[in-house]
């Protein structure tokens, strides 16, 4: 997608653009497409203004989250990232992203760099060694990630919580420190072993951070927050992970492998080499301090820290430049809620492709991002509201009023000359400061500024009613006019909101019969020239499909959480491998399978817990088991036994199995409306669903 210079007058920029990596552990979702769209639309409009600007990209394929997945599939490692990485491309392009390259971590390219850029930081001091302490999953037989230890806080004695932060009262700790420690991946209690690592010495470039984090690289926002982590010390990154592990071993050092985000950022140079080995681009141009290249990286504020410290830091040591710009974005969030699964809100970029048209989409985030960090969201109703008003409403409409007079009054000839030079020329002055928006990354004050014109055109339109002078004179050269200038208006508008809507661009450019469209289209007219027919170049975005992909994301999270719990309750409830029953008492007799097809399992949301007054062991639940058949909330009260193990305000909205059929029993504290199940050895040691397992109230365990 590269452009050429279309600017004779001055030498182009040369510019080189990168997204953040996806990882290759699962499929694109919309807060990835807003960032390469975001990404895209900055690219497009350098390229459309004459600039030379490559975009490049990866996918991030190296760590302990894809060897497990490969495992947990029976297949190899690279075989997993070739899969996700032909998904994530496909989807990508489903999008229009225009990737000049699209490349893997795991490539020769990638190999070399890493090795290289070590090997170098090593020679220059920058790589130290020491023996540490790490919890090690004696069973799998390997060191544990934070994310994969589980136990009780040891600050508020919340059970179940991550090995690093407690999310019921946000303490942050050593996973050494949780009480009854487990791993998440096998169940076993976890062990002390030291292992030497390899850290870079980031201290030792403090200074340096402090000067390039205030350079005008980075948004005020980021830097304020860098700089109380700079006041604050850094610490020395450890880079190094011990086998097993899916990724680049370290040169000289077997059984040690680089940390995953060690060899990530080097991806962007190991793709844009690659891209050079094609191209003809040369590599040192764009990566050795002293060109007069530009180095551009879009990514989201959750990994700031990599880009901002490590990833600088680095690059100074081992002689490369830094880049240009670090350019930080929020969230998406949907309908003013985080994505989640569970609320039925985590949408894959496939999920809405297979529904609605991605320009939509395109144009709804151009609308409402800035240069800012703020999050973004995707309100589904204002969503349908802005496309059809702005894009259908706005400027189609124009198009639409105009071009049928032309072709069948006039056999699609345009009038030679312009009626409304003043008019016009408004439209043509708006381009500075429109490019301006673009280059600052203000998107939103650029369709705003967009949106203002159409509404003058469509407003010209309406006042000069060619329609009603058709009807006495279907050949008036004043129709001609009228119609002639509302579609150089048209054209005009179109060259602005090429950068976001590059279909559309692409129908309108063979509709008008004209070459491709550039920013500096809008300094000329359309006069005397023959237009081809009109054809709708976008519908309007039906409410339905909107719901038709809301069902379907629904119906993609059931049915992994049926074949989650399908396969076993522990499955789903992260329970040891050794959970024991909570009764110590014999097993009951056995039943057949009819008679146990008779129970009716249910998840349920917890909307409300209390203790139960004169009760040692019993809590009151408030459950909700979803929509009954007559489509009314199903409320249930269930006492429960796990008073031991849980805080009642750490169980709101979480997760249950229970037995719905069960006859209601009357209790001394009131009607419990069912059973709650649950595992573990009793006392403190009681495991529910995970709060974010998936699973959705109503759904029948199977």
């Amino acid at each position: 997608m590269s452009s050429q210079s279309l600017n004779l007058a001055r030498k182009p920029r040369r510019i080189l653009v990168t997204s953040a990596l996806p990882y290759a552990n699962g499929p694109i979702h919309l807060g990835h497409i807003m960032e390469v769209v975001q990404t895209d639309i900055w690219v497009r409009f350098q390229q459309l203004r004459g600039e030379d600007c490559v975009y490049v990209c990866a996918d991030d394929t190296h760590g302990t989250a894809i060897m497990l997945r490969a495992e947990s599939e029976g297949i190899t490692p690279e075989a997993l990232i070739a899969r996700v990485q032909a998904e994530h491309e496909r989807d990508y392009a489903g999008f229009n992203i225009g990737f000049d390259h699209y490349h893997s971590t795991h490539s020769p390219e990638n190999k070399t760099l890493a090795q290289a850029l070590y090997l170098k930081l090593k020679a220059n001091g920058h790589i130290s060694r020491r023996s540490i302490s790490q919890l090690f999953d004696p069973e799998k037989n390997l060191f544990l990630a934070d994310r994969f230890i589980k136990g009780t806080c040891p600050k508020c004695k919340t059970p179940d919580q991550y090995g690093d932060n407690c999310e019921a009262c946000n303490a942050t700790y050593s996973p050494a420190d949780l009480i009854d420690p487990r791993s998440t991946l096998s169940g076993a209690t976890p062990v002390l072993r030291d292992s030497e690592h390899f850290f870079f010495t980031l201290p030792v470039f403090t200074d340096m951070l402090k000067t390039w984090t205030r350079s005008g690289t980075l948004q005020e926002q980021v830097a304020n927050k860098l700089s109380e982590w700079l006041e604050g010390g850094l610490q020395e990154w450890d880079i190094s992970r011990d086998a097993p592990y899916f990724g680049f071993e370290i040169p000289g050092e077997p059984g040690k492998y680089f940390y995953v985000w060690l060899d990530a950022p080097v991806g962007y140079m190991a793709s844009f080499e690659a891209f050079c080995q094609r191209s003809g681009y040369n590599f040192d141009d764009y990566w050795k301090p002293g060109n007069d290249t530009e180095l551009y990286h879009f990514i989201g504020k959750d990994i700031v820290n990599f880009h901002t410290l490590f990833w600088p830091a680095m690059l100074s040591s081992v002689g490369f430049r830094t880049p240009t710009g670090v350019f930080v974005h929020g969230f998406v969030t949907i309908n003013g809620q985080k994505m989640s699964k569970s609320r039925g809100t985590f949408i894959n970029a496939r999920d809405y492709l297979d529904h609605l048209d991605p320009e939509y989409l395109r144009y709804y985030y151009a609308a409402k991002l800035s240069a800012a960090v703020d999050d973004l969201d995707l309100n589904l109703d204002d969503f349908v509201a802005r496309v059809n008003s702005d894009l259908v409403g706005k400027v189609v409409n124009i198009a639409s009023r105009c071009a049928g007079f032309i072709t069948k009054g006039f056999d699609g000839m345009l009038s030679a000359t312009c009626s409304e030079p003043e008019l016009v020329a408004e439209f043509q002055a708006a381009k500075d400061e429109i490019a301006a928006h673009y280059e600052a990354r203000e998107f939103s004050k650029a369709l705003r500024q967009i949106m203002t014109l159409a509404d003058k055109a469509n407003q010209y339109i309406a006042d000069k009613a060619p329609w009603t002078l058709a009807k006495t004179d279907k050949q008036s050269p004043e129709v001609q006019a009228i119609c002639s200038t509302g579609l150089n208006l048209f054209r005009l508008l179109i060259a602005y909101l090429k950068p976001v809507l590059p279909t559309m661009a692409q129908n309108v450019e063979r509709f008008l019969a004209i070459d491709p469209l550039r920013f500096d289209s809008v300094d000329t007219l359309l006069l005397g020239h023959r237009i081809g027919t009109f054809e709708p170049l976008i519908t309007r975005v039906d409410p339905a499909r909107i719901g038709a992909m809301m069902a379907a994301v629904a119906a993609s999270v059931s049915a992994s959480s049926a074949s989650d719990v399908g396969a076993g309750l522990p499955a789903i409830a992260s329970l040891p491998a050794t959970a024991t029953p909570l009764s110590t008492d014999p097993i009951a007799p056995e039943i057949d399978y009819a008679a146990f097809a008779k129970v009716d399992l249910r998840i349920a949301r917890i909307v409300n817990a209390e203790h139960v007054e004169g009760a040692e062991k019993l809590l009151k639940l408030s459950l909700d088991l979803g929509l009954d058949a007559d489509g009314k909330p199903e409320l249930r009260t269930v006492f429960s036994g796990i008073k031991s193990a849980y805080h009642p305000e750490t169980l709101v909205g979480r997760l249950t199995v229970m037995v719905a059929n069960l006859a209601p029993r009357k209790m001394k504290f009131g009607m419990s409306e069912g059973m709650v199940l649950a595992a573990g050895p009793g006392g403190k040691d009681i495991w529910l669903l995970e709060p974010d397992s998936g699973a959705q109230p109503g759904m029948r365990v199977v």
